[in-house]
């Protein structure tokens, strides 16, 4: 989950300043307050994610957090959808390994949990903090849901539109129930991917390319 400076593209209100209205600098900055707090959460998770442990780790003053994020939650939710973008960017692409819907599927969705398996710790905090009802929050959790809805539509974009859009819909919600069972401690992360296949499997199980 590399940092960059994608995140939360719709205009949020942040305090003093907006995404669209940072310079070079402020954006620099406040990308490595993101990479900051990622490199606490892969270290120790939710809990060793602390605004002054971040400041630190950033080098900037504590205040200047929160001139870009109102919360550590928000901060955490903002470094989610970065990495939804990378993962959008870096791909599955036309590419995606599978002869049927189903396995071309299967394929993205494991692409898509591979880096959560890798560092647990890190996607969990980025998880737990997605779930929180702050405004800015809110807001990154619609950029999540509408990145990985595109990233799922890519392989099977040769089906009929009312079949692959009410497939990804489905699928969506699946990864977010999955999720929220493992923050809660009745999911493993190895269930992420396999309920995700589970389900795809099913929903495409008739399906053939039109």
């Amino acid at each position: 989950m590399p940092g960059r400076a994608a995140c939360c593209a719709a205009l949020v209100d942040v305090g003093p300043v907006t995404i669209r209205s940072l310079t070079r600098s402020q954006a620099e900055r406040r990308q490595r307050v993101i990479d900051a707090a990622m490199t606490l959460a892969a270290d120790g998770g939710y809990e060793a994610v602390q605004m002054r442990d971040v400041a630190s780790t950033a080098g900037v003053a504590l205040g200047t957090i929160y001139r870009y994020f109102t919360s550590k939650d928000h901060l955490l939710a903002a470094a989610m959808v970065e990495w939804s973008v990378d993962l959008e960017e870096r791909g599955p692409d036309d590419s995606t390994n599978g002869s049927t819907p189903a396995d071309r599927m299967v394929d993205v969705l494991r692409h898509v949990t591979s880096g959560m398996e890798r560092r647990p710790r890190l996607a969990e905090a980025l998880i737990t903090a997605m779930t929180a009802k702050d405004a800015a929050v809110v807001e990154c959790q619609r950029e999540v849901t509408d990145t990985i809805t595109r990233v799922l539509a890519i392989p099977i974009a040769d089906l009929p539109a009312e079949l692959s859009d009410g497939v990804v819909r489905v699928l969506v919600h699946v990864w977010h129930s999955v999720n929220l069972g493992w923050v809660n401690g009745w999911k493993s992360v190895g269930d992420i991917g396999d309920e995700l296949e589970e389900a795809a499997r099913l929903l495409l199980r008739d399906a053939s390319a039109s």
